[in-house]
This record gives structure tokens, C-alpha cells and sequence, in this order.
């Protein structure tokens, strides 16, 4: 980290964003083309992988399913179907381990070994003659969520609210995790599904133009995006500079644009809709084709990984497998699904991969530490914060389960768990899982009144 990071600057009466210049650990995949991996011997399909109600199972035990068949409708408008990442039979609908540590109602599916494993559901459709009410019902239909790691669905995002206009379409390639080139590959390997996404999206919400930003350690990328969009205009490819946490929303929108998202609003609210390269390139891809999402594009790597790589994994693959293809050594402790900054420890190797899973990160003692030590206010989260938080009051009030007090007068809900705070403290205080335990605690009490 560097200390102008630490900074909040003002030059020339410009308020700049904070932030950190963490190291990035992606050489060892980022060049590494993407990769198929096998078919689990068993997929546990999760009836919940988004944000909102679960789907609702269609399918029954003993049932024969065919790879791309839908087993889960949605349960209301903000849900998403699920659909058979391969074709088996439906062993049980059962309770399965999630990563939040509970459990959860899923779908076992037991792919067939003699199989083609061909996708065979789905029929072309002509998106240049829908509406956007017809691209958003059918995007629903895909069952794709933000695949960069939030898991909302894309589908409530494609509907404008009502007395909302959106002029751009902003399309997140930034990818500042460490560890993390799924995002990275897809742009390198798949521009003109990223595009034809962009293209869906815009004219679903009625944006004259798209914007994607792409880090500038990714010259690759945007020069594979930009040879895909050739003469047209109605796309720019735009470098920005790598720093962390320029993949937020808010941080790629000031930059981009120049516009800030006013406290408790949303990028809707100044005329902008979001979406991740890796979701746009799903839509782009699976839309035309009238088919569901069953696999995507995550990264396994770290110090306890031998073959780390960008793999191409159905949805509900246990972990477990995943790491015994890619290869984990004896030095593993901690397995983190996502990126070091804002993933999560999972407790368990049978949680299955779901739609919002980026990467399976495997870190070993050396890099783990697990010891806290009292805060000696040194300010550095104070200083580092992008949203201009005050990280260690908000610490000290989660500490006394003051959870309320933290929304209501600290702002904990403008925090988007970035990490930064934890990143920065020398006491090793988890900053952020207190604030992720804090909004849970003030969502459920919510839902109790």
C-alpha cells in the first residue's frame, strides 16, 4: 500500500475517492486460457443462489432431467429459475450446506457418465424485435443473477423504475480483486458475447450508449474488446487506473462519469444501470439461444493451489471436487470463495459452487492470520475509507451489538464491505465481517416487525 492511498486528497477543489494499491497475485492465471472442468459425481443445486425469494422446484425425486432443462421456477418477480447443469437423474431434494454456514433446500442431481452432456433445451429468438418488458421476462427466464458476486437478479436491474431515465449503461470490467482473471479471460475470450450483452442492455433500459471500464493491467482485454466493437460508436472501451475498489459501482461511476450516487440512492437514480462483464457475456451468449445459466467462469488459485486456473464449472459442484482437480495442498488453511478483500471463509468443502461464486481462493498458514489485538486508533481505516466512514466507531459500536445506532447515525448501510478497513488495520481487527454481521442483524430485526 502506498501512503497517498491513505490520503483523502483535494486538488483543485476535486474531492477524490480513497483507496488501496494492494498486490495483485494474478500472474499465476491471468494469461491461462479457460477451462472445462468434469461433472461432479454428484451436483447439489441450491434453491436459493440470488438475491430475493428461492425458486420453486418443479422436478421430483427419481426424475430424469436433460443438461439446460429448468428444475425451478421463480418465485415471484425478483427470482430467478434454476436449471439442470447436467444431465442425470434428481436423487433427492434435500437440505444441503450453504456458504453463509446454514442450510439451505437444493437439488442433488446425479449426471449420467455415458452421457453427451450436450446441451439440447433451449430455441433461437430474435431479440431485435422484442420490448424491453420481453427482454426483461426473458432474461428472467435465463435465470442469470450479477455474476460478480452480489448475485442480484439482472433482470430487475434491466427494469427501469418508474420515473427513472438511464442514459448509460456502465459495464464493469475492472476485476480489482486479488487473485481473481475469471472476469479478465471472459473479456479476453468471449469480447462479442461482453458486447451483444451490452447491446441487450442498453436497450432494455433505453440507454443511447455503454461504457466499459476495464483496469489498465489489462491491456488485453481492452484490446480484444475494442477489436470485437471495431467502428461503432455506441460503445467506448475506457481504461481506468488499477486500484482497489475500483470495481465498485460507486468508484467506477465517479470515475467514469463523474457523478455520485447520493446516500441510500441508486445508480438508477442518476440516470445509470451497472452490470458485470462476466453477466453482459452470459446474456450475450445464452439470451439468442433461449437457454438457462448452468455453468460459469471462476478462478481457483492461491499458495495452497498446485494447478491454479480459470475454470469453466457447472453450478453445484461441491468445492471438494473443484479442489481436487485443481490440486490443494497440505499447507491449506482457510478456503475463501471470492477474492481475499471481499470473500467469505467457508467452513465446509460440500458447499457447492453457485452463481455468485468468482473464486475459490485457498490460502495457507503463512498467509492466514487469525490473531486480533485491541485497536490503537491509529485512524488508518478512518483515512482509507472510500465512502469517508468512520470504520472504527462503527467496529467499536458492532463490538456492544449496538446495530441499530450503527445504520441510523454511522451510515453502516452506504458501506459496500470492500475491505479496505480490514486491509489496512495493523491490529488485524475483521472490520468488515462485524459490518456484515451488523446489516444481518438489522435485516432480520426488520423483517421481525
Amino acid at each position: 500500500m502506498l501512503l497517498e492511498d491513505t490520503l483523502l486528497t483535494n486538488i483543485g477543489g476535486k474531492r477524490l475517492w480513497r483507496g488501496v494499491h494492494v498486490p495483485e497475485y494474478k500472474e499465476q492465471t491471468c494469461h491461462l486460457p479457460i477451462r472445462r472442468l468434469p461433472f461432479a459425481p454428484m451436483l447439489v443445486v441450491p434453491l436459493s443462489q440470488h438475491t430475493g425469494a428461492p425458486a420453486v422446484p418443479i422436478v421430483r425425486e427419481g426424475q430424469e432431467v436433460v443438461r439446460g432443462e429448468p428444475i425451478a421456477d421463480a418465485d415471484g418477480f425478483v427470482s430467478v429459475p434454476m436449471h439442470a447443469p447436467a444431465t442425470g437423474r434428481v436423487e433427492r431434494i434435500a437440505l444441503a450446506p450453504s456458504a453463509r454456514g446454514d442450510l439451505t433446500r437444493a437439488i442433488y442431481i446425479r449426471p449420467y457418465a455415458s452421457a453427451s452432456q450436450e446441451v439440447l433445451y433451449g430455441a433461437p429468438q430474435d431479440i431485435e424485435q422484442m420490448t424491453p418488458a420481453e427482454i426483461v421476462r426473458a432474461v428472467q427466464a435465463t435465470g442469470v443473477v450479477g455474476l460478480g458476486g452480489a448475485a442480484f437478479p439482472t433482470h430487475v436491474k434491466l427494469k427501469v423504475p418508474e420515473g427513472k431515465k438511464i442514459d448509460t449503461v456502465l459495464v464493469n470490467g475492472c476485476e480489482c480483486e486479488p487473485y481473481l482473471t475469471s472476469d479478465h479471460r471472459v473479456m479476453v475470450e468471449y469480447p462479442k458475447e461482453v458486447l451483444h450483452g451490452a447491446r441487450v442492455a442498453m436497450k432494455a433500459v433505453g440507454a443511447p450508449r455503454a461504457i466499459v471500464g476495464v483496469e489498465d493491467n489489462k491491456m488485453d482485454a481492452i484490446e480484444a474488446l475494442r477489436k470485437a466493437n471495431g467502428a461503432a460508436q455506441d460503445i467506448q472501451i475506457e481504461p481506468v487506473a488499477a486500484k482497489y475498489p475500483q470495481g465498485a459501482e460507486k468508484m467506477l461511476i465517479k470515475v467514469l462519469l463523474g457523478r455520485e450516487i447520493p446516500s441510500g440512492g441508486l445508480p438508477s437514480d442518476i440516470g445509470v444501470s451497472v452490470f458485470n462483464v462476466a453477466t453482459l457475456a452470459q446474456i450475450g451468449e445464452l439470451l439468442p439461444r433461449r437457454q438457462g445459466l448452468i455453468e460459469r467462469v471462476l478462478t481457483v488459485s492461491g499458495p495452497g493451489v498446485t494447478k491454479p486456473g480459470n475454470y469453466l464449472v457447472a453450478l453445484g459442484t461441491p468445492v471438494r471436487w473443484v479442489l481436487e482437480q485443481a490440486g490443494c495442498t497440505d499447507q491449506a488453511a482457510s478456503v475463501i470463495l471470492g477474492g481475499p478483500m471481499m470473500g467469505a471463509s467457508i467452513g465446509s468443502f460440500d458447499v457447492p459452487v453457485t452463481k455468485g461464486v468468482t473464486g475459490i481462493l485457498v490460502l495457507t498458514n503463512r498467509e492466514w492470520n487469525s490473531r486480533i489485538f485491541p485497536c490503537i486508533h491509529c485512524a488508518s481505516c478512518v483515512t482509507i475509507c472510500p465512502m469517508h466512514l468512520n470504520p472504527s466507531q462503527l467496529g467499536m459500536l458492532a463490538r456492544k451489538e449496538r446495530y441499530e445506532e450503527m445504520a441510523a447515525e454511522y451510515h453502516l448501510n452506504d458501506c459496500f464491505e470492500c475491505g479496505c478497513c480490514s486491509y489496512v488495520c495493523p491490529s488485524h481487527i475483521p472490520l468488515v465481517q462485524y459490518f456484515r454481521v451488523a446489516k444481518q442483524m438489522n435485516r432480520e430485526a426488520k423483517a421481525r416487525v
